[in-house]
């Protein structure tokens, strides 16, 4: 009788998880942050640390990444703004970067639904701005955030391990 059960046990944990969805490893999520009536939303994948050197380790100095897993990071502009200064056309753009000890470049590129890798090429880039990485308290999984944000402008963080990337944002008028 024992035996029955347990071989009847076997014979459906195959069905148990037939209709089950494989979870991601690196989690995805969605900020959004409202600058008036200007609506900025970020997608991404939320990759861990989980131990590893990350700047200058994973992610190599001076060549172009994807901050993210999967899907390529995605930021979306409701209305133009000015990133970094630097006048950025309502729509929906991949985000790149190309990490340094002392100064990042991030690319806002016109390729908007891609994978993380390959980087799409400069002839799809929209904007590129250069951003100073400061040194911040750890974060173990990949964020975006905004830490202030009011009806003109907002500051947008990148933060991973204990690199911040900041980038000003600001409405046009």
């Amino acid at each position: 009788m024992r035996t029955s059960r347990a071989l009847s046990a076997l014979l459906l944990l195959p069905l148990a998880g037939a209709g089950a969805q494989a979870v991601p490893f690196s989690q995805r999520a969605a900020v959004t942050q409202w600058l008036g009536n200007t609506e900025v939303t970020i997608t991404y994948g939320r990759p861990n640390a989980r131990g590893r050197k990350l700047f200058g380790g994973v992610v190599p100095w001076g060549e172009v990444w994807c901050p993210g897993a999967d899907q390529a990071t995605a930021i979306a502009l409701s209305k133009d703004l000015l990133v970094g200064g630097q006048r950025l056309a309502a729509g929906k753009y991949s985000l790149w970067a190309i990490p340094d000890s002392a100064e990042w470049t991030l690319i806002f590129s016109r390729a908007a639904n891609v994978f993380h890798i390959p980087y799409p090429g400069e002839s799809k880039d929209a904007l590129r701005i250069k951003v100073k990485p400061q040194g911040g308290s750890f974060m173990e999984t990949l964020a975006f955030y905004f830490p202030a944000a009011n009806a003109d402008r907002a500051l947008l963080n990148l933060q991973w391990g204990e690199t911040i990337v900041q980038v000003p944002i600001e409405n046009t008028h």
